[in-house]
């Protein structure tokens, strides 16, 4: 014989276990005003008796609501979209709203075909993931629902948008190298064109200047954001300053390359040359050797405030501008004591 199949517990059941209409009970689990206390209060109690679970589709449609945000990422390594989404779902499962993820690889036809994808789903909101902390146009004007904008600033004052502070982490970096008594600090990094690498190179130059000291190893160096530049990155430096004590580099990738090379080149490291990246990608940083002091992006409290906001902002209380989010030093093996002269 078969086993029947258990009948989902409705709303009606509720409301009829409760003693009172289905309109009624619906207001009652939606916690409306409407409803004097006695009679939710019995509501409440049916459902709890009968386990009943509310459908979020129907809840939505009632409220005018589908549940569900729209994310969309412009990176193409997700290194950073990855753990933004990921703070983004855990934030918002404790609100019961799903999110859809669309990545629009960099290009402007792309992205604006996945707005018109996710409009036409009915997502309640957007969240807007750069890949630079760039700015970017902003997308607001294109839909109706709020937008906030994550590791990237629009280019509307009107909107929200939160960009890691750069030039902090920077600070922090350069800060840690003075304190342990290097005064001869190079600094290679990202594509001049990136805002990120231009805001760290300023700040660092900032640092050093406040000090009464100049970037050593002939000047900010620019390239790509990978291991062979730091590796290229590191003969450059030593062999036109031998006497370089550390080196900052614009994210961990490059540090790594660093590390390489400074070894090939009998530098030991931290005793004869400290390195430090940029961005806590454990991939590189704690799997290095040794394992690299770097500066963490904290980006899994970035997506959670900007869940934050834009719940806000579907609750009519919608915030404008740009916040720094800041970053925090990771210090491991990498960077040590300044050696002192022979």
């Amino acid at each position: 014989m078969s086993r029947q199949r258990a009948r989902t517990v409705t709303l009606s059941d509720v409301a009829r276990l409760a003693g009172v209409s289905v309109a009624t009970a619906s207001k009652a689990l939606n916690d409306r005003d409407e409803v004097a206390p006695q009679t939710r209060q019995r509501v409440l109690r049916a459902a709890e008796a009968l386990s009943f679970r509310p459908n979020q589709l129907a809840r939505g449609l009632s409220s005018g609501r589908s549940m569900t945000i729209g994310l969309i990422s412009d990176e193409l390594a997700h290194r950073f979209s990855i753990p933004i989404l990921l703070a983004v779902e855990d934030a918002l499962s404790s609100e019961q709203l799903s999110v859809l993820l669309c990545n629009a690889r960099g290009d402007a036809i792309r992205r604006r075909h996945y707005v018109r994808t996710l409009q036409s789903r009915g997502v309640d909101g957007l969240i807007v993931l750069g890949d630079s902390n760039d700015r970017r146009p902003s997308l607001t004007a294109e839909v109706d629902v709020p937008v906030i904008y994550a590791y990237g600033e629009s280019d509307d004052p009107r909107d929200l948008s939160l960009v890691s502070d750069d030039p902090g982490g920077a600070q922090l970096a350069a800060e840690h190298l003075l304190a342990l008594g290097h005064t001869r600090i190079a600094h290679v990094t990202g594509p001049q064109h990136y805002r990120a690498a231009r805001d760290r190179a300023d700040s660092l130059l900032t640092v050093l200047g406040d000090a009464g000291l100049r970037l050593a190893g002939g000047g900010v160096h620019h390239g790509e954001w990978s291991q062979r530049w730091g590796r290229t990155a590191t003969h450059i430096v030593l062999g036109s300053d031998p006497d370089v004590q550390a080196i900052f580099c614009g994210n961990d990738q490059i540090a790594a390359g660093v590390l390489s090379t400074a070894r090939e080149l009998g530098r030991r490291v931290p005793d004869d040359l400290s390195v430090i990246g940029y961005d806590n990608w454990l991939r590189f940083a704690a799997d290095s050797d040794p394992p690299l002091t770097t500066v963490d992006l904290d980006l899994h409290t970035m997506g959670e405030r900007a869940v934050r906001y834009l719940i806000a902002a579907l609750d009519g209380r919608p915030e404008s501008g740009v916040i720094s989010h800041p970053c925090r030093l990771v210090v491991r093996d990498s960077t040590g004591p300044a050696a002192r002269p022979a």
